[in-house]
């Protein structure tokens, strides 16, 4: 097997973005030693602080190694090990986040990989739509979001780069209101209270936009 056609982990932003490693060894370590297959030296980085593992030709996994300051995969907190899928997102200590890059074991890996570059402001806000958990720079809302404002916040985020209509809202948000059912004072209400909620974790930046005369946005 060459070295192309091995998986790799890219870091996709902050002050080592671009930087990348080829997994091409049976057990990869990772952390703030020298010593590890990749280093990271960062104070938050336990000195080994996960493990990269190949079980199969085309199967790799994760291990959190009882880092002190944690790794998520996807949002989700990694709790001993879990198989990877090409595109996974893994954020380190709440530190630095890296992508796995796979599509398998024939994904070429090639020089163009530091081109993989994290979209704007909107990643600052994680969303895993399975368990409805929602991230802001990696911190969990807790307690979670009402259903009514998760379902906003879901439609905005799977929108991002548009503007999502009034409309748009009551049928995403209450489905089962058939007509006029829902205000534009409800619409407005359900707003504010997203916005305190992601404020409580992040004060400095307003996620949801009012667009007058259009509807909503995610910034």
């Amino acid at each position: 097997m060459s070295q192309q056609e091995f998986p790799a982990v890219v870091v996709i932003d902050g002050d080592h973005a671009g930087q990348y490693w080829i997994l091409d060894r049976e057990r990869m370590i990772l952390g703030r030693e020298e010593e590890c297959e990749i280093c990271i030296p960062l104070r938050q980085i336990s000195r080994q602080h996960l493990a990269f593992i190949r079980e199969a030709a085309d199967r790799y996994l994760i291990e959190d190694l009882n880092s002190k300051n944690g790794t998520w995969v996807n949002g989700v907190k990694l709790e001993g090990a879990r198989p990877l899928s090409d595109g996974d997102e893994i954020y380190l200590a709440l530190t630095v986040r890296m992508r796995f890059v796979g599509s398998g074991i024939t994904a070429p890996v090639t020089n163009d990989l530091p081109r993989i570059l994290p979209h704007d402001n909107h990643e600052r806000l994680q969303i895993d739509p399975d368990s409805r958990r929602v991230f802001i720079n990696g911190v969990e809302i807790s307690p979670p979001l009402s259903l009514p404002q998760y379902r906003l916040l879901e439609l905005l985020y799977q929108n991002r780069g548009r503007v999502c209509t009034r409309d748009e809202v009551v049928a995403s948000v209450w489905p089962e209101v058939v007509g006029d059912g829902v205000s534009e004072q409800a619409i407005d209400a359900l707003v504010r209270r997203l916005r305190d909620r992601l404020s409580e974790i992040d004060p400095d930046h307003q996620y949801v936009v009012t667009v007058r005369g259009h509807g909503f946005r995610i910034e």
